[in-house]
């Protein structure tokens, strides 16, 4: 589902003239099969993040390879990988990333909006949807109307929508408290048991990575551990 091969990350720090090199990512390879869990872990610095944009499509790696269901996305320009990501690959973000001024069937619709879906679909997808994730009767409320648990659920109903193949999530939980942090976590293994979404998940968080089939551990922008769940 997704495979990485010797991936590098390298950026350019201080004004032109003196600049250094600080390599975030030090060939990084591991491979997510379909319907894994697979939490990555480390220390803030530790490259997490870096990595989950570079598969993300949201910046191109200094070296390296990364393919997405057989295909090498790290070769697609910013056109491309936008296009790919919204037939591919949902996002899950640790501050929701909703709309403020947008409903909940309004910020779970736009992904179909930027698909071009028409309205009358879109009207039954959203709905099934934010059915599908506990908030059928919350459509009409703004984010600011909502618990922390109930937009990280918009967030999720939003990555659902477009029936992605892979969610990637960025500290899904960082936001929540500890009650709340356990149904979401619940929830994301039940996505993963009932429609078989392959999730990767970048947690600095234990309880978190607990979840995950699969774990990686990464120090320096390096691998330093791998294992499968107990």
């Amino acid at each position: 589902m997704i495979e990485v091969k010797g991936l590098n990350q390298t950026f350019m720090l201080g004004k032109k003239h003196n600049q250094t090199k600080l390599q975030v990512l030090k060939d990084v390879s591991f491979t997510v099969e379909k319907g894994d869990i697979m939490a990555i872990t480390g220390r803030s610095g530790s490259g997490k993040s870096t990595l989950l944009n570079l598969i993300g499509g949201f910046m191109k790696p200094s070296g390296g390879q990364i393919f997405i269901n057989n295909q090498n996305v790290s070769e697609f320009n910013e056109g491309e990988f936008s296009d790919f990501r919204l037939q591919h690959i949902g996002f899950i973000f640790q501050n929701f990333q909703l709309i403020t001024s947008m409903t909940a069937y309004e910020n779970v619709e736009l992904p179909l909006v930027l698909k071009g879906v028409p309205e009358t679909q879109r009207n039954e997808l959203v709905i099934n949807t934010l059915a599908k994730v506990g908030l059928a009767d919350y459509q009409n409320h703004y984010p600011s109307e909502l618990s922390g648990g109930q937009q990280q659920r918009v967030s999720i109903a939003r990555a659902l929508i477009i029936e992605p193949p892979i969610i990637l999530a960025d500290e899904p939980t960082g936001s929540l408290d500890s009650e709340t942090e356990q149904d979401v976590l619940a929830f994301i293994q039940q996505l993963n048991r009932d429609y078989g979404i392959t999730f990767l998940i970048i947690t600095h968080d234990e309880e978190v990575a607990q979840i995950g089939n699969k774990q990686i551990h990464l120090h320096d922008g390096k691998i330093v551990k791998e294992e499968l769940a107990r």
